[in-house]
């Protein structure tokens, strides 16, 4: 597995990442004993960056992480996140910044990871009524501290991560990008690799519409994100899956499977990218990994652009509700 540098320290990490929100059931069930089998492939694939956060499971994703790494030492870098507010009673969602809350919370998240630090912790959402640069005065306190190893920021605009940058060293933003999902390429992307940022890439694989599988949207469960996302709606799905269906043909016919042809797209936009795909089972992990060993060339990109040209995806990305808390930038 080759290597990306994940933070300004120099530490580097796999070019391909896991993101651990699905333990918690995120698409559907999940359990445990798969979690665990997953992130033993992980460490025999040699993949050593988990993404994970407090709201994931209400903290379920970090207790099964952390029950793991009981198991014995590991080379993993993990990343979590704060910055969402959640009423466990109510289900109401909000966002704090305030340096109380994330003290607060990232103790919790090392408690529950059963770790005295975590290589990378970002805000996971803009609590619009805090300044980032205040923002960043308790993240570089938090640093100083041996709590965190590096700077992260989750879905911000360009222009807030330049303002973060006046303050002090951020490592990583992290992203929606996929090939149907290319909102960073205006703007994040150029911004990120010229300040030596990585850009970690979630749902790169578009939450399962690039994966081998193909999603069955009348199958979702009620508590699955896709449910009432507008890709995977009428009529945006029916449109969106002829396009998908020319790219896995594509895919085949060069002999990869279309997961790791899509993770490849991603890593070749960017030697500062790093996807996290998500995965609940070690063989869809091994299809992932296998993205990092792909050569993609001037003509293979030039095709892909042709089959999936940018902005080809029907619907939004997220629905109305969805979209509270990305910060827009275009």
């Amino acid at each position: 597995m080759q290597k990306r540098r994940l933070l300004q320290s120099g530490r580097q990490v796999s070019a391909i990442g896991l993101g651990c929100m699905s333990f918690a059931g995120f698409y559907g069930p999940a359990n445990e004993r798969d979690a665990h089998a997953t992130l033993a492939a992980a460490v025999d694939l040699g993949i050593d960056l988990l993404d994970t956060a407090n709201v994931y499971g209400l903290g379920l994703s970090e207790e099964i992480i952390g029950r793991f790494l009981k198991h014995g030492p590991s080379d993993f870098a993990i990343a979590t996140k704060a910055g969402i507010w959640r009423d466990r009673t109510h289900g109401n969602r909000g966002f704090r910044n305030d340096a109380a809350y994330l003290r607060s919370e990232l103790e919790g998240s090392l408690r529950r990871l059963g770790v005295e630090y975590v290589d990378l912790f970002y805000i996971h959402r803009r609590d619009p009524a805090i300044e980032i640069e205040e923002v960043m005065g308790t993240l570089l306190d938090l640093k100083a501290e041996g709590k965190i190893g590096g700077i992260g920021f989750s879905e911000i605009a360009p222009a807030s991560l330049r303002r973060a940058l006046a303050v002090g060293p951020v490592d990583a933003v992290q992203s929606e990008y996929s090939l149907w999902t290319r909102q960073p390429d205006l703007g994040l992307l150029q911004t990120c690799e010229a300040a030596g940022v990585a850009l970690v890439a979630y749902a790169p694989l578009g939450r399962g519409i690039f994966a081998d599988r193909m999603p069955d949207p009348a199958a979702f469960a009620d508590t699955d994100f896709r449910k009432r996302n507008p890709r995977f709606l009428p009529p945006h799905f029916d449109l969106n899956m002829a396009r998908i269906t020319a790219f896995k043909d594509y895919a085949a016919d060069h002999g990869y499977s279309s997961a790791a042809l899509a993770l490849a797209w991603c890593l070749a936009r960017g030697n500062h990218v790093i996807p996290i795909p998500g995965t609940r089972t070690p063989g869809h992990l091994a299809e992932c990994a296998a993205g990092a060993g792909i050569g993609m060339t001037d003509t293979m990109m030039a095709e892909i652009e042709a089959l999936l040209p940018v902005g080809w995806a029907h619907g939004d990305r997220y629905s109305d509700d969805q979209w509270n808390g990305p910060e827009r930038y275009c």
